[in-house]
């Protein structure tokens, strides 16, 4: 096994430019809702006609018991021991919605149960079926309990392999995800002072908590299980989505796409709406299967900054900390700052990518198809960024600290790009061990304080790095 360890005079490199203490920033005891709703009175869905049997969809009962809540200037909407099946329910503001752990709630399978909204999906805005759970243009909400929400989302997931096998054969891979449209389970939008707790969420139709153009939100204790009923496609966990002021703890999730995901928008149509994800804590959290502890991206247009990740553990996760973007997104992820965590038998330790999975990322429509007769969102995917320049995304300052990564496949697999130098990146007190070092490429100023990296095999030489090959910095 090969070692490679990093000494003081790295750190004196930094003396003066760089605090290398990665302190928590003082933004960071500012997030989280200001708020919780007050009222104490109790509204039993049972007691607007809600069955609980497991069988009859009782969706109106359940919105009834809401909309009388909320007329009567908030309070609690409870259930009786059961289950339930619903589509798609509104909260209102001051409304606390309380699934106990008697009480589980089944998601409809049928489409027609979740009414068109106008929401933001993978970066672009258009319409789209409402949540299973929506609190939208609301304030001062809360959904806790120890219950368990089933969104069953299997109905999803075989309608996009339906569709993918299709669409792959005509050129359309970049859109089909879009054309799908898959029920998300619980969707915040533009509100604030929100907060979950507590509660357990399976099988995802699509993602499973998007926190989309609000502010002041608290998210703690879910624990998310999107693999138990087969592996669904794109089953985030949370997805932190143009919003602000965000703490996320004490959750798990075990997912089959990005556990906790941070977006801000893609591509024409997301530097349109140039709505940044910033001031997020996420801490104390858990992440099992999936594609990533902490994502930052694909969807970058907005720019994602002043991130603090704190007191995570991940096993069999895809990736660590993970970056990715395309060419066409534009914005800019920094001040990030990833500390005081432990990663076991991942594939990548640290991944970034600014041309990540361009089957997917850049849209192109074949021939046979006029622009006149496409969906309005087709076009949104088809609309140039211009000048071209605005769509070349960037990634800087990126502080890792006492992180212990352990049983990897890959230490680093960064890709930056020849207009976009991956930049400012600090491995400080930490540990590395994996079967190789991976591949760099335009990277600059990278340093590496008080760090060891234990390489099995043979390191990859970097290829087009934009200062000297970090494989070769690393071994000075």
């Amino acid at each position: 096994m090969k070692k490679y360890s990093f000494g003081i005079w790295m750190c004196l490199l930094l003396i003066g430019t760089f605090d290398a203490s990665a302190q928590a920033p003082v933004w960071t005891t500012k997030v989280g809702a200001r708020t919780v709703p007050s009222g104490k009175a109790i509204f039993y869905v049972n007691d607007y006609g809600a069955m609980a049997d497991g069988k009859t969809v009782v969706t109106k009962s359940i919105q009834q018991a809401i909309d009388a809540c909320a007329k009567k200037g908030g309070g609690i909407v409870a259930f009786k021991p059961g289950t339930y099946v619903s589509g798609s329910i509104f909260l209102k503001s001051n409304v606390h919605l309380q699934i106990d752990e008697q009480v589980t709630l089944l998601g409809s399978q049928d489409f027609a149960d979740y009414p068109d909204t106008s929401s933001r999906v993978a970066g672009i805005e258009m319409v789209w079926p409402a949540a299973l759970i929506n609190a939208m243009n609301v304030k001062n909400v809360a959904i806790t309990g120890k219950g368990t929400v089933n969104a069953r989302g299997k109905f999803c997931w075989d309608k996009y392999w339906t569709m993918r096998k299709d669409y792959d054969k005509r050129g359309l891979r970049w859109i089909v995800d879009y054309d799908a449209k898959r029920v998300r389970t619980l969707l915040v939008q533009n509100s604030e002072d929100i907060t979950l707790r507590g509660l357990t969420f399976k099988n995802a139709g699509f993602w499973t908590v998007q926190l989309l153009y609000s502010s002041h939100l608290t998210v703690d204790g879910l624990i998310i299980r999107n693999n138990e009923d087969g592996s669904g496609p794109s089953t985030d966990g949370i997805d932190i989505d143009s919003s602000t002021w965000t703490l996320i703890e004490n959750c798990d999730i075990d997912c089959n796409d990005d556990n906790f995901c941070l977006k801000a928008g893609r591509d024409w149509d997301g530097l349109r709406v140039n709505r940044p994800t910033e001031y997020v804590v996420i801490r104390k959290c858990l992440a099992r299967k999936g594609a990533g502890l902490v994502t930052l991206g694909s969807e970058t247009s907005g720019g994602i900054r002043h991130v603090y990740a704190t007191d995570l553990t991940a096993k069999h996760t895809d990736n660590g900390l993970r970056i990715k973007s395309a060419t066409t997104r534009g914005g800019v992820v920094e001040d990030i700052y990833f500390v005081n965590s432990t990663l076991d038998s991942i594939n990548n330790a640290y991944q970034f990518n600014l041309n990540w999975y361009p089957a997917y990322s850049y849209s192109t429509l074949p021939a046979g198809y006029t622009y006149e007769s496409i969906p309005a969102h087709w076009k949104s995917m088809l609309q140039h960024v211009e000048p071209a320049s605005k769509g070349i995304p960037g990634a800087r300052n990126i502080t890792v600290k006492n992180v212990k990564i352990t049983n990897a496949v890959k230490a680093f697999e960064i890709n930056g790009l020849p207009t976009s130098i991956i930049e400012g990146f600090r491995l400080i007190d930490s540990y590395v061990s994996a079967q190789t070092l991976g591949t760099m490429e335009y990277t600059r100023d990278w340093k590496y304080i008080n760090s060891v990296i234990d390489i099995s095999s043979k390191p990859v030489v970097a290829k087009k790095a934009g200062n000297m090959a970090e494989e070769e910095r690393l071994k000075q």
